[in-house]
């Protein structure tokens, strides 16, 4: 580690100003204190979210979950409107990293950093869900841009993100058992106007597949997905698993939420 100045602003306004300063956001931590202790990152100021009660909390708005951006993993895993609401939602966040990293990690953080492997971006994408900041909102299909890249600009900052409520929803992860990333994951949702599904930890970022997403609006049954291509040229290879190992694991998980949907 080195030195760097600390900040804790008590509003938004305080947050705003000291971004605009050139402080670095920091959320939960949960990658942004390794990148630190690695000199990955070395911001010259960290101004820490944590004291700013208006970007934590989930409540009920219309057909819709609005989840605040520095709400723990934890608590979304725990809420009773969520898991009543949106069972896939809390089955995904129940099941990120490990204890500690649901107790400390947040939904805007995870979203902003856009690890390829991380499991909100496909429940956001997949969900068709609305990423709200302090100077915009901001549709799913439009945040994510790739590895650890998004739609964000400099000083822009996650305050919350509003979940529309599908008919049924399921999230499967076949995870790597060490990190607890997603080896893939992929996310099925049933919005009444057509079946969306993201997959999550296949290539440079999360995605949508049309050839599922058709195969599911008209027969949303497991089998349906069993003469879907998969472009393994399309995923990644990694000590962990060959593209082709992916692309099946693609078919298998889609399945496999599909199946968790139907109860």
């Amino acid at each position: 580690m080195y030195a760097f100045n600390y900040q804790r602003p008590a509003d938004l306004p305080g947050i705003e100003r000291a971004l605009a300063a050139g402080g670095q956001a920091l959320a939960g931590g949960q990658t942004l204190i390794a990148s630190l202790k690695l000199r990955l990152a070395q911001p010259d100021a960290l101004v820490d979210l944590g004291a700013v009660g208006e970007l934590r909390g989930i409540c009920r708005d219309g057909d819709a979950l609005v989840i605040g951006a520095m709400t723990r993993h934890a608590d979304v895993a725990a809420h009773a409107e969520v898991r009543s609401l949106i069972p896939a939602l809390a089955h995904l966040a129940g099941g990120i990293g490990d204890q500690q990293v649901r107790a400390m990690g947040t939904m805007g953080g995870s979203l902003a950093n856009n690890d390829p492997a991380a499991c909100y971006p496909s429940a956001v994408l997949a969900l068709g869900a609305t990423i709200r900041t302090n100077r915009r909102r901001l549709a799913a299909d439009d945040f994510f841009r790739g590895v650890y890249s998004t739609a964000l600009e400099p000083g822009e900052l996650i305050t919350a993100v509003s979940f529309p409520i599908p008919r049924r929803a399921a999230y499967a992860k076949f995870l790597q058992r060490a990190s607890r990333f997603a080896l893939i994951g992929v996310f099925v949702a049933d919005t009444g106007k057509g079946v969306r599904v993201a997959v999550t930890g296949g290539g440079s970022g999360v995605f949508r597949h049309a050839g599922l997403e058709a195969a599911l609006t008209a027969s949303f049954r497991p089998e349906a997905v069993e003469g879907v291509a998969i472009d393994a040229s399309q995923l990644s290879k990694d000590l962990h698993a060959t593209a082709e190992y992916r692309a099946q694991l693609i078919r298998v998980q889609t399945q496999r939420a599909v199946q968790q949907a139907h109860g």
